[in-house]
């Protein structure tokens, strides 16, 4: 195997491999990646059993063709070093080294077998569908920070994504909880579609998130049982899905929230995280003291202090309630709109927020205890 590629194409491929593989693999080879020259392309392929990450770079020079597996942090820490401007050569010497040259670097790194390297191919041919890339971003943006951490209850560790349908329109829904707080997003299909609700783990999330923020166009989804493919232009992501039963979320969806409450996004933003600081502990509670057009937010902490803030805001009520100021402010961080807007019912309720500017998601924050 023989080819020269240039350096920052293979870094950002490379730079993607890393979300995927373990650093501490019990199986060496998964701590490689499998790099694959055929056909005037060059496929890096990277997985740790659960996620395989495939990426297709095209019109590479290529003198002899071949493949080979090296370990994917020391290849990546010399690419990611090199100067841009070079090209780097590469030239497998046999089959347990490989070397690589750039202007005046060389390195021989270690080699282990391509035959090892685990690939399942599976049939993702039926099934299939396509959204828009900023719309699969919208919705994982929308819900990641809800999810939950807490692995003796595994299906609430992902998104829950599902086909829903309202007066005969169809939507890709996700839905994301760690019981304390909820987030739920729809985006608009054109048709309904033959897809299977499924849980997508965390890891896949945040590997699918950074691949949606390079990418404009098209993502076809396929999944079958206990898969489901990514594919893009020139990647390609599958992974494994949660096996378990999210819970009925729409029973959870406050019903009897009357009082609305409507603040202005950044000096709320800024207050909570302000008044926030007093505490080292972000789970002490963000107090809301309520009357009519003030907003009253205080933190306080035995051990460090107090903060206190006042708002201008739009409600009509008197009431005190608490939240979490992480809670808070991931859902702020949400917001497309100048204003952000509660509806609450009484202390001890969750509270549902709204983006004026996107109704088609929504957060629901449980308070914290005064």
């Amino acid at each position: 195997m023989k080819f020269s590629l240039d350096k920052d194409q293979l870094l950002k491929s490379l730079n993607y491999c890393q979300g995927v593989i373990e650093k501490r693999s019990t199986l060496p080879i998964l701590s490689n990646v499998l790099i694959e020259a055929k056909n005037s392309s060059i496929k890096i392929t990277a997985t740790d059993l659960d996620l395989i990450f495939i990426n297709e770079i095209k019109d590479v020079k290529i003198e002899k063709e071949g493949s080979t597996t090296t370990s994917s942090s020391i290849i990546y820490d010399i690419i990611r070093k090199l100067s841009s401007e070079n090209l780097v050569n590469f030239n497998l010497i046999n089959e347990n080294k490989i070397r690589l040259e750039s202007g005046k670097s060389e390195f021989n790194l270690n080699c282990l077998s391509p035959n090892d390297f685990p690939i399942v191919n599976e049939n993702f041919m039926d099934n299939e569908f396509l959204i828009d890339s900023k719309l699969l971003l919208k919705l994982i943006n929308k819900c990641k920070f809800s999810i939950s951490n807490d692995e003796t209850r595994h299906y609430l560790n992902g998104i829950f994504l599902h086909q829903t349908e309202k007066e005969g329109n169809f939507f890709l829904t996700a839905a994301a909880t760690d019981s304390h707080r909820m987030s739920i997003s729809k985006v608009a299909m054109d048709s309904k579609k033959n897809f299977e609700p499924i849980i997508l783990p965390k890891k896949t999330i945040f590997q699918l998130s950074s691949l949606l923020d390079d990418y404009k166009g098209d993502v076809r989804i396929c999944n079958i049982k206990s898969k489901i493919k990514f594919e893009f232009n020139d990647s390609i992501l599958v992974s494994k899905l949660i096996d378990g039963k999210f819970p009925n979320y729409m029973q959870v969806i406050p019903k009897n929230n009357e009082k609305k409450l409507e603040i202005e996004l950044k000096p709320f933003l800024n207050s909570v995280d302000r008044v926030a600081s007093v505490s080292s502990d972000k789970k002490d509670g963000v107090k809301f003291e309520l009357t009519k057009d003030f907003l009253n937010l205080s933190v306080n902490n035995p051990n460090s202090g107090d903060g206190k803030e006042q708002l201008e805001v739009k409600f009509n009520h008197e009431m005190n309630i608490s939240f979490n100021s992480r809670y808070l402010l991931d859902v702020a961080s949400q917001i497309n709109s100048e204003n952000i807007i509660f509806y609450l019912n009484d202390t001890g309720s969750p509270a549902l927020i709204k983006d004026s500017s996107d109704n088609d998601s929504i957060f629901i924050v449980m308070p914290m205890k005064a």
